[in-house]
């Protein structure tokens, strides 16, 4: 899309810095604000999906491959002791890029970083249901 930030830095046009890249997906630094956590990276396809609802299976399974092949780099490289992988789809969910990424933060004990809100358990918050494929 002309004028989506990620779409630019996959054809060159906008400056990030590129960590991994491959036939169809691209891992790099987030802006500067937005960093959770040391080495915290965005992958994301090559083509243009805006969100988890329009992105086709096999583009989601290179997706994940890549976020495990890197999670697995940071790990023996950077000693990592864990990651987050984090998505947000829909403005509701704080999407501010509208297309399809996911956020990889690797974690570290001494990181200080809370990625988990503490807003308690309600019962009510999970309704009785059930989902067949």
């Amino acid at each position: 899309m002309k004028d989506c930030i990620f779409c630019k830095i996959i054809n060159g046009s906008e400056k990030s810095l590129k960590v991994f890249e491959n036939k169809h997906t691209i891992a790099f630094a987030p802006n500067p604000n937005t960093i959770i956590s040391k080495r915290h990276l965005i992958i994301a396809p090559k083509k243009h999906y805006e969100n988890i609802y329009d992105i086709p299976e096999n583009e989601l399974f290179n997706i994940v491959k890549t976020t495990k092949f890197i999670s697995q780099k940071l790990k023996s490289r950077f000693n990592a002791d864990g990651v987050n992988i984090l998505h947000a789809s829909g403005e509701v969910a704080q999407q501010s890029v509208f297309h399809f990424h996911l956020h990889l933060v690797p974690r570290y004990f001494d990181d200080n970083v809370d990625v988990w809100p503490d807003t308690g358990y309600r019962e009510d918050n999970f309704p009785n249901i059930s989902l067949e494929m």
